[in-house]
């Protein structure tokens, strides 16, 4: 699959689109998620044409792999989630419900989670 460098993550990283930015810097973008699933649910996108973690683990540089993964634990701390728990969740593919082709991670917070995954 190519990049589509017209995915709504692409033209929020250009910002051609408005997001509720809560870190930036040379690595990531890190901003509220939309439709949040919990009291916290913000979404951290590297900077750069990824379209899933296998891409970006295979095809990043190591600094930004390293920038990417400091973003998300500076997240977390400006929300002081590291003491009650978090989760971070990245969806990969049709089957695990990735709506957006840009390699992004949720991080929730702000109550109990529950399971991992529903049962069926």
């Amino acid at each position: 699959m190519e990049y589509n460098h017209n995915n709504i993550f692409a033209k929020i990283l250009r910002k051609e689109i408005p997001a509720d930015i809560v870190y930036e810097d040379e690595y990531a973008l890190a901003f509220h998620d939309i439709n949040p699933k919990a009291p916290v649910h913000i979404l951290v996108i590297p900077k750069g044409d990824f379209i899933s973690f296998f891409d970006f683990s295979m095809n990043a540089a190591p600094e930004l792999i390293v920038g990417f993964h400091k973003a998300i634990h500076h997240v977390i701390r400006a929300y002081k989630l590291q003491n009650e728990g978090f989760r971070i969740l990245s969806n990969h593919g049709a089957n695990a419900g990735q709506e957006v082709p840009h390699y992004h991670i949720h991080i929730f917070g702000g109550r109990p989670l529950g399971r991992m995954l529903s049962p069926e």
